[in-house]
């Protein structure tokens, strides 16, 4: 699905949440977040797109739990051992 970007651009706030939306075609908004560049979903309207971020947002930070939780554990360094003189 190939579609051209607008240029009209805006930024909307609800006093908790700052988004940007940008018009696309068909009547869809493009909605990103100036705070958290991974945070991109698509709204028909702006009420939409601020219930669009807000779950967007719960599956990123639930995504990075997940991946935080399944990350190696750093390599241990090997304790010094003593030698003895014999």
């Amino acid at each position: 699905m190939m579609f051209r970007m607008s240029k009209k651009k805006y930024t909307a706030s609800d006093g908790d949440l700052t988004l940007v939306l940008q018009e696309i075609e068909d009547g869809w908004l493009l909605v990103r977040s100036p705070t958290d560049p991974a945070m991109i979903t698509q709204a028909r309207s702006l009420k939409e797109a601020f219930v669009m971020a807000r779950d967007a947002f719960a599956c990123l930070a639930e995504a990075r739990k997940d991946r935080d939780r399944w990350k190696r554990p750093a390599a241990r360094k090997p304790a010094a051992r003593k030698l003895v003189n014999a």
